[in-house]
């Protein structure tokens, strides 16, 4: 018997389509349809530099399994495409994608090894904060993808995505007053810092980000706590808090992030301003 024949795909994890009307579309599935919103992911693009900053997110359709969209920010709906290899830079296409389960690590591995046999371009490993991926074509040139849960989700997932949506929706609200779009997802991480800083009623004078209690961020919180220029507080369960009197900086490689976590290191929120924000190093300073 085969290596294929051996293979059964566990079934769909989630099935994930654009959208160019952010607010529209969360009130739809979430309160028209009522899926609970479970997980949402905000990143500063993913490397490439054609990939713009997006939000990536998530409902529960049942039976395990996820409707997401990928609302990406300041970009315009597309005319045409081109046939791309199976990797981000066609972001907008790729976005309509097709994703099943594997049960292991080791079984995306072995996906991975199989196709490649049979001459088929496959991704490197890919690491998205709670799943781990590998990507591919049809003969069409569709985007799949196979992956594998890392952990479970939480209620604090559900928690930090609906506060992520609603940061979102506000500064979109406050760039249209102004006839403008917010095209930067520092913009989000902003309003998401202000928020959380209001709910927790504290002032925030320096730079200072908030970080998910989650174990894909426990990194970046030990990094603080070892630096003695930082302050590590949690003024709300669920959320830790660093700030600094002096610029914050971190070293993804110190951390040991892969790049597509690290592109959406301040998730939790963010006071301040990113000075410097490339593959290796981030450099958060006061708003001025």
């Amino acid at each position: 018997m085969n290596q294929s024949a051996l293979l059964r795909l566990a079934g769909v994890d989630h099935t994930a389509r654009p959208t160019w009307k952010l607010k529209e579309t969360v009130e739809f599935y979430r309160d028209t349809l009522g899926l609970p919103l479970v997980h949402t992911i905000s990143a500063r693009g993913w490397g490439p530099e054609t990939h713009p900053d997006f939000l990536h997110f998530f409902f529960d359709s049942g039976n395990g399994s996820t409707i997401a969209f990928f609302y990406y920010l300041g970009e315009p709906k597309p005319q045409e495409r081109v046939q791309m290899r199976p990797t981000p830079d066609d972001h907008l296409f790729d976005a309509t994608h097709t994703a099943w389960l594997a049960e292991s690590t080791d079984q995306l591995l072995e996906w991975k090894a199989m196709l490649e046999e049979k001459g088929i371009e496959v991704s490197a490993t890919t690491r998205h904060e709670v799943i781990e991926s590998i990507y591919f074509r049809d003969p069409n040139g569709y985007f799949i993808e196979i992956t594998v849960k890392l952990r479970p989700l939480q209620a604090l997932d559900a928690q930090d995505a609906a506060l992520t949506l609603e940061a979102a929706i506000e500064a979109e609200e406050a760039a249209h007053r102004q006839a403008a779009d917010v095209e930067q997802i520092d913009t989000v991480w902003q309003e998401k810092g202000r928020l959380l800083s209001d709910l927790c009623n504290i002032e925030i004078d320096g730079p200072g980000i908030f970080v998910p209690a989650l174990a894909e961020f426990a990194s970046v919180v030990a990094a603080a706590r070892g630096d003695a220029a930082c302050r590590v507080s949690q003024p709300t369960p669920g959320y830790y808090l660093i700030e600094s009197d002096t610029p914050i900086e971190f070293d993804r490689k110190a951390l040991g992030l892969k790049p597509a976590v690290w592109y959406g290191l301040f998730t939790g929120g963010l006071r301040g301003r990113i000075e410097t924000f490339d593959k290796d190093r981030v450099r958060i300073v006061e708003q001025k």
